[in-house]
């Protein structure tokens, strides 16, 4: 789904004010992370702490996520098209996402509806707008803190899950050719995963035709976790493993080693993708 282009720098912002560094952590409040990047952060209500990885095959890294725990909003974008599109493709979705949500009047689900078609309508024209860039797309997900929990929208295969008490939960459905086509066709998970169909997305940020945006809202318990990340970590790595890895979250182990834990089953199970995830914790 990635084709390989240049790297740039990280940039990161709060309100007005820009910079960038491609090595330090983001300053507290707020992080952009890539290029195996990571930066953690408590919010008005969890948490936070994000991870990027590029992987073991992947010749650059065209996720892209960013933290803005000032808004209580999560972002995270897995980026697809050739030479510099894919990347671009996902850190301007994100960062329109980001502004859109910061200029609100209410900082509500429909706010987040809002800024996930309108970071649409923007790859769209930068696609229209270069010829570079055309084909780009991106899936997007995105986390808002409410008064009770999350209000979560996705387009494409990132995903939320939820760990509570009752167990692993994946929030998102993917909108793919084989949770959308081939699950209801009757074809068996085996068939499925070497499927030639099976890496494809029914839709994306960028795409032409009408965009769909699944939203949902969880409510959070003390203690339970959210985890945001893209198809190269639930790609490789099955629900069994990741409810084991998290579950260590529930007991108190510090975010930054789920993270890391998490980036290493997807590089030991081949890591043929991109790594990218966003975990939160609510405070006991």
């Amino acid at each position: 789904m990635h084709a390989p282009h240049a790297a740039f720098p990280v940039f990161y912002r709060r309100g007005a004010g820009f910079g960038y560094n491609d090595r330090l952590p983001a300053p507290e409040g707020f992080a952009a992370v890539r290029h195996g990047l990571t930066a953690g952060v408590v919010s008005r209500m969890l948490e936070v702490y994000a991870m990027s990885d590029q992987g073991c095959v992947r010749g650059n890294n065209e996720d892209y996520c960013q933290v803005e725990a000032d808004l209580g909003l999560y972002v995270l974008a897995d980026g697809m098209g050739g030479a510099k599109a894919g990347e671009r493709a996902s850190r301007l979705a994100v960062e329109t996402v980001v502004e859109i949500v910061r200029a609100a009047i209410f900082r509500d689900s429909q706010a987040l509806l809002h800024a996930m078609e309108e970071a649409n309508l923007r790859v769209l024209e930068a696609g229209r707008a270069d010829s570079s860039l055309e084909g780009m797309g991106t899936t997007l997900v995105a986390a808002l803190e409410n008064t009770d929990g999350l209000d979560i929208a996705s387009v494409g295969d990132s995903r939320a899950y939820l760990l509570d008490s009752s167990g692993l939960h994946t929030v998102t459905d993917d909108q793919t050719w084989v949770n959308e086509v081939g699950r209801p066709l009757g074809l068996d998970e085996a068939a499925l995963r070497n499927h030639p169909m099976r890496h494809v997305l029914t839709m994306a940020i960028g795409a032409s035709g009408p965009l769909t945006v699944n939203c949902y809202s969880v409510e959070l318990e003390p203690g339970s976790l959210v985890l945001l990340c893209s198809d190269g970590l639930h790609g490789p790595v099955e629900a069994p493993q990741l409810a084991q890895i998290l579950e260590a979250g529930r007991g108190g182990t510090p975010l930054e080693e789920i993270c890391g834990q998490l980036i290493e089953a997807a590089k030991a199970a081949g890591g043929p993708d991109n790594i990218t995830v966003i975990l939160m914790r609510k405070a006991v």
